[in-house]
């Protein structure tokens, strides 16, 4: 199965299935030399976990991260760092009544159109879980990031209809909420919403909202590599996720040019911008602003409510979908958009390194010292 590889010079390889002993990634290209700990990844990992609230899967698993190789005495050595986190609660039974059908909305049917087989047991690879094994690296990317004075935060805009006007934010009341809303206001509506859904055997999608400060300017290439079509490409990997919009996004289209364009001016000595409708990216690179992106996440396909699907042999059939499954993917899905674009932005930085011969001159120096 190839596609389980991520970046170029910081590079991620996940490993694992829902249902099997465990989940992880190895990193490539993380710098020797890097403060870290299995605390450091747990953070994240727990605001990944399942069983936070009444909103997530009733799924127990402790998701603890083990460092097996790559880190020594506390710091990073440049070697491969490989991450397990162990696979404690599986529930394959629940699965059985799939064995022979395809869920809608899940990759049942496509997985064996295209491998011919599949394991069925909560989705195998094409599940959730698998995101647990991106958390773990972004973790490591966001603290490399955060000693160059970039930081990467992510929260839910939207829950269904209820969305935070963005006059209406509190960043501080982000973690004082399950559902991760920067308005504890708008998460008790949000709240009430999704309690309707599980009322009605149903589920909810909703955007998360992820901005990036700190960023300096011509990160990023002009044509395949640009920065926002790798973080597009970064969120529309993440299986939920069915749509990407950076700066006003859509709304761009619905607008003119004497608006939509970000006029520059000098403050300080420094370039900068009036607005920032283009969301921090120029021509693929980053301009020096923050940059503002969000990803639409698609309702939860596994609900209690009976649905019309077909089996293995073209029987239709109605199937109820057991086992434990979160009414909204939003809330849990916060930190796997943070880790994404985090793991993304770093990958991009350490490819800018051999941009500019003078950049390259002044990083090595420029006297040639005889070796014989």
């Amino acid at each position: 199965m190839a596609g389980s590889i991520y970046g170029r010079l910081f590079q991620i390889s996940t490993w694992g299935e829902s249902h099997g002993k465990g989940i992880g990634v190895v990193i490539d290209g993380c710098p020797a030399g890097l403060s870290l700990s299995e605390e450091d990844i747990q953070v994240y990992l727990d605001r990944r976990k399942p069983g936070q609230s009444q909103f997530t899967t009733g799924r127990k698993e402790s998701d603890m991260a083990q460092i097996w190789s790559g880190v020594f005495e506390g710091r990073t050595t440049g070697t491969p760092i490989s991450i397990l986190v162990q696979n404690q609660d599986q529930r394959s039974r629940d699965y059985g009544n799939i064995m022979n059908t395809y869920r809608p909305g899940h990759a049942d049917y496509t997985f064996d159109e295209k491998y011919g087989f599949r394991d069925y047991r909560g989705g195998g690879r094409s599940s959730g879980r698998e995101t647990t094994a991106r958390v773990a690296a972004g973790a490591v990317a966001a603290k490399i990031l955060k000693e160059l004075g970039i930081e990467v935060h992510a929260y839910t805009k939207a829950i269904g209809p209820v969305s935070v006007p963005e006059n209406e934010y509190h960043p501080e009341e982000i973690f004082q909420n399950p559902i991760y809303m920067p308005s504890n206001a708008y998460a008790q509506k949000a709240s009430a919403y999704l309690e309707e859904c599980i009322k009605n055997q149903d589920s909810s999608g909703g955007i998360i909202e992820c901005v990036v400060t700190g960023m300096p300017v011509g990160i990023g290439d002009t044509v395949f590599e640009k920065l926002d079509a790798n973080l597009a490409k970064a969120m529309l990997s993440i299986g939920a996720v069915k749509g990407f919009e950076i700066g006003d996004g859509f709304k761009a289209a619905d607008t003119k040019g004497s608006v939509n364009n970000d006029s520059f001016h000098t403050k300080d000595g420094r370039i900068t911008k009036d607005t920032n409708h283009a969301g921090g990216v120029l021509g693929g690179m980053s301009d020096g602003s923050k940059i503002i992106f969000r990803a639409a996440v698609k309702p939860t396909p596994s609900i209690s409510q009976p649905q019309s699907t077909v089996t293995k042999d073209g029987e239709n059939t109605e199937m109820i979908i057991k086992g434990r499954h979160d009414p909204v993917i939003v809330p849990r899905a916060v930190v796997v958009v943070e880790s994404m674009a985090a793991i993304t932005i770093l990958d991009l930085l350490f490819t800018n390194m051999s941009a500019r011969m003078d950049k390259l001159k002044s990083f090595y120096g420029t006297d040639v010292v005889a070796l014989f």
